[in-house]
């Protein structure tokens, strides 16, 4: 299994592979809502934007992580970030995370398009089970995953320490490769236009 950083895309939204000709671009869309930041292990808010940056674009290099820019594609803004990392060929296992969206992104189509490629890339690429992890405190975040049709498996304690040196318990959702047609349908069905 090896995930390939190649951009993705639906009606919705355009998922970007990180890479220098979008970093500024991304540095302003990613330098809003602090509190939400803090919900997150890492922040790329303000002047932390440059350590996030080095650490995923590493990742990246060494195939360890594909990293997006999130494009909404009505308006051609960038609105957020999200990942596919921690890959493991061998188990054929993945997460998907490390995704901020500006507020006016949140609570719409964007996190199901996005969800939608990134598992439907996942999939393809031979993964048997994608985890999407969330902070325990995050109830927006952990409501979005389980509308994704994701299965709760348990709360990891003091399992990260967050960039704010708070000690945080994790949400481990999983969907595996036997899950995928039925999840696939249900994102289907939320991304498809409204009937007039």
């Amino acid at each position: 299994m090896k995930i390939e950083p190649t951009p993705l895309e639906n009606d919705v939204v355009r998922l970007e592979p990180y890479a220098d000709a979008i970093r500024n671009e991304l540095r302003e869309a990613l330098n809003v809502d602090p509190d939400s930041w803090n919900l997150l292990a890492g922040s790329a808010f303000g002047p932390a934007f440059d350590v996030w940056w080095t650490n995923w674009t590493g990742q990246q290099a060494a195939g360890q992580a594909v990293c997006y820019a999130v494009r909404d594609q009505a308006t051609g803004r960038l609105v957020g970030t999200t990942a596919l990392f921690e890959v493991q060929p061998k188990h054929r296992r993945l997460e998907l995370g490390a995704t901020f969206y500006r507020p006016e992104a949140r609570g719409h189509r964007v996190n199901p398009a996005c969800k939608r490629l990134l598992l439907g890339h996942a999939f393809a690429a031979g993964a048997v089970r994608v985890e999407i992890l969330t902070d325990a405190l995050n109830l927006r975040s952990r409501a979005a995953i389980a509308r994704l049709g994701a299965v709760e498996e348990g709360i990891l304690r003091a399992h990260k320490i967050t960039h704010t040196g708070r000690v945080r318990d994790t949400v481990m959702f999983s969907i595996l490769h036997t899950d995928w047609p039925n999840v696939r349908e249900q994102l289907d069905s939320r991304l498809a236009p409204a009937a007039t």
